[in-house]
Parts: structure tokens; sequence; C-alpha cells
């Protein structure tokens, strides 16, 4: 089984919706037992706090059910857990390998090449969800 930690910066935007989508994208090709996958926050910002509303009103209206899912930070002992520490821009990955200490089995790496913008202060989070579909799309299909 191959275990994915998708991480931004706060765990209530990107990469929740990175989880739900590879998750799902997953199931439906009839892999998902294949794959864990979860997702955290290299901040404390936001901890315990739900999906951001506008960001969960556009996964709802795609399918994703958002209950339950509340903001964790990543932890050192994360980096033994997952296979993959997947982010969604260089910032999460300098302030991931800060809080790790470095990435001595090169499991850090970003969602696409073109970094994904954070919604929170954007708004766009109907494209973050598009960019992070297709993604997780080109993740799925590298791994099987």
């Amino acid at each position: 089984m191959t275990k994915i930690l998708f991480i931004c910066h706060g765990n209530i935007c990107r990469s929740p919706a990175a989880e739900l989508i590879f998750r799902e994208l997953a199931q439906t090709r009839g892999v998902g037992d294949r794959f864990s996958v979860a997702s955290a926050a290299t901040s404390t910002e936001e901890l315990g706090n739900p999906i951001y509303p506008p960001m969960r009103n556009v996964l709802r209206r795609r399918g994703y059910d958002c209950a339950g899912k509340y903001a964790v930070q990543v932890t050192r002992a994360d980096y033994e857990n997952y296979d993959l520490l997947v982010c969604m821009d260089a910032r999460n990955v300098g302030n991931l390998l800060r809080l790790l200490g470095g990435d001595p089995d090169g499991k850090v790496r970003t969602l696409t090449e073109r970094e994904i913008e954070d919604p929170w202060y954007t708004g766009r989070h109907e494209k973050v969800c598009d960019e992070i579909a297709a993604g997780c799309e080109k993740l799925l299909e590298a791994l099987i």
C-alpha cells in the first residue's frame, strides 16, 4: 500500500481537497485499496478547523463529502509513516523541510510543476480544485 500525505499551509483548502479528490479517483479506478491518503498543514494557524467554507462548498458541489475533516499539522513521525509527502507549492516544501529537518529519502515533492495558488488569499477555489484534480490524475497515473 502506498501512503500519501498531501500538505499545504493550513490544511483547510488545498491539501484536504487533494486528499478527497485523490481518494475518489483511486476508488473510481478500482485501485483505492492500494492507497492510504491523508492531509496536513505546515502551520499551526488553523489546527482543529474544518475545511474553509468556500472550498467546502466547491468540493460538495463536486460530490465530495467533507464531513469529519479538520486541520492537523504534519509531524516528524509522518515522514516515517508516509511514502510520499506531496506539497502544493515551494513555500510548503520549504516549511516542511524545516519541520522535518530534511528529506533524506526523497519523499517530498510538489503535486504539479506549477505552484497551486492558495485560494484562501485569491478566492479562486474552483480554479484551484481543477488544478488539484489534474495533478491528482497525473500522480495516480504515475503510481499505477
